[in-house]
This record gives structure tokens, C-alpha cells and sequence, in this order.
């Protein structure tokens, strides 16, 4: 098991929709728009990797991918996906996203995802490129795919490594960071109200230092023309391209 499954094993996983903070229709609907804007549009099968609980996987299908493939580690996440997909075209898949090729056969999909902070979530640079190479492989000439991730290449100092996430009545959450020379260890420490007191729940793991020009050299030595390269509003880094 990987560090980052672990960490989702034993700690993130039960409360990532909690963190996440808002209802799943409204992030559904905004993962949908924001796939659109990154030039995600089609039919045929599309790929969501590191799919969570489904945000991005619901809003591909409603965008008319058929069927959509939502692969992730967690089958807790992947449980929770199956309580929103209805009727929808979509087939949960428990595995590795580095292993494109166990899953998905040569220029199979019109597109493929891997949204949130999956790609830092990834052990080193060099299973960024096996995912990156994977994804091209698996799309169909003229196929998409998009990409977000936090760039971490610049370090935050002292007080600027602790990072509220969400706090409530019955939970708080609090993130710190410490910086190495090429990953983050992130330090994810939970509250849990317990009756008349307090439980802290607590998991670290390792995530990359990846940074935007890693990711777009990867993708121009395999031959991807890059379409939208952007900061969102919320800092993440936005990248969609064409096979």
C-alpha cells in the first residue's frame, strides 16, 4: 500500500466529503463546468482518475461520456460514488491509476481526468510521467485530458504551514505542512467531538513538489498540444490537452 492509500485507509477517506465542505450536487455541478471550460466535451468512454466520491465522475456522465471508468484506491470513496451514480453509465474500478494499461486498452477513451491533488499524491516525478504516459496510450487521437494539482515547488515558512481546512461543532481540521527537498510531508490532524470531549485523529503522508513546467514538459515529449494552462481562482493549476 502507498503512502497516500494509507493515509486515505486509516484517516481521509471517512471524512473527505466533510472536508470538502460542500453538498455533492453543488460540487458536481462545479466540476462540470469547470471540465467544459477546460475543453472536456464528447462521448465514448471517458477515465477519471483518483475519482474520490465521485464529483467529476457524475458530472463526465452528465456531460454525455458513456460509460465513464471512476478508478480509485479507497473502495470506502468508491462506495460512497456508487450511493450518487442513479442510473448513470458509470463503473467504479478499485486500482492503482498508475496502471492505465491494466484497465483501459490503446486509444480506447475520448477522455481522461485526474482532478484535485491526485498527481502530487503520486510517489516521485517518474510515476507522474508512467501516469502521464499511460493517459496517452489509453485516449484516442484527438482525445483530452485534463489535469489539476496545487504546485508545491515554492515552500511555505513558519506560521504559513499550518492550514485551516474545516471546522464545525463536531469536527476540526487542521493541515501542517514541512518541506523537504522534493516532497511535502502533510500532517492532516482531526478533532472529533466525542460526547463531553475530544478525540484527535491523525495520519501524515508524502506528496511531491511537482510544479506546472514538470507537468508540461512530460506532456510535450509525448506529443500532447497543450490547450489551457491557467491558475484557478481557488490556486489550483488547471491544464487540458489534446492527443
Amino acid at each position: 500500500m502507498s503512502d497516500a492509500a494509507r493515509h486515505y485507509e486509516t484517516l481521509l477517506a471517512r471524512h473527505y466529503s466533510w472536508m470538502v465542505g460542500t453538498e455533492f450536487d453543488a460540487k458536481m455541478a462545479e466540476q462540470q463546468a469547470l471540465l467544459q471550460e477546460l475543453g472536456v466535451h464528447g462521448s465514448g468512454l471517458a477515465i477519471d482518475l483518483g475519482c474520490g466520491p465521485g464529483y467529476q465522475a457524475v458530472a463526465l456522465a452528465k456531460l454525455g461520456f458513456s460509460p465513464v471508468m471512476a478508478v480509485d484506491g479507497s473502495q470506502i470513496l468508491l462506495d460512497e460514488l456508487q450511493s450518487h451514480t442513479k442510473s448513470l453509465p458509470i463503473k467504479p474500478v478499485r486500482a492503482d491509476i498508475r496502471d492505465l494499461k491494466q484497465f483501459a486498452t490503446p486509444e480506447s477513451a475520448s477522455a481522461i481526468i485526474c482532478m484535485g491533488d491526485t498527481l502530487t499524491h503520486l510517489s516521485n516525478l517518474e510515476n507522474v510521467s508512467r501516469l502521464l504516459t499511460g493517459a496517452h496510450r489509453a485516449l484516442k487521437p484527438g482525445g483530452v485530458l485534463a489535469l489539476t494539482f496545487r504546485d508545491l515547488s515554492v515552500a511555505r515558512e513558519g506560521l504559513d504551514r499550518f492550514l485551516p481546512i474545516r471546522a464545525d461543532d463536531d469536527r476540526i481540521m487542521t493541515c501542517v505542512l514541512e518541506f523537504e527537498t522534493d516532497h511535502v510531508v502533510i500532517n492532516d490532524l482531526i478533532y472529533v467531538r466525542e460526547g463531553e470531549s475530544w478525540s484527535l485523529h491523525k495520519s501524515s503522508f508524502r506528496k511531491i513538489r511537482l510544479g506546472v513546467a514538470d507537468v508540461l514538459a512530460d506532456l510535450r515529449l509525448l506529443g500532447f498540444k497543450v490547450l489551457v494552462n491557467k491558475t484557478l481562482a481557488n490556486g489550483m493549476q488547471a491544464i487540458a490537452a489534446m492527443k
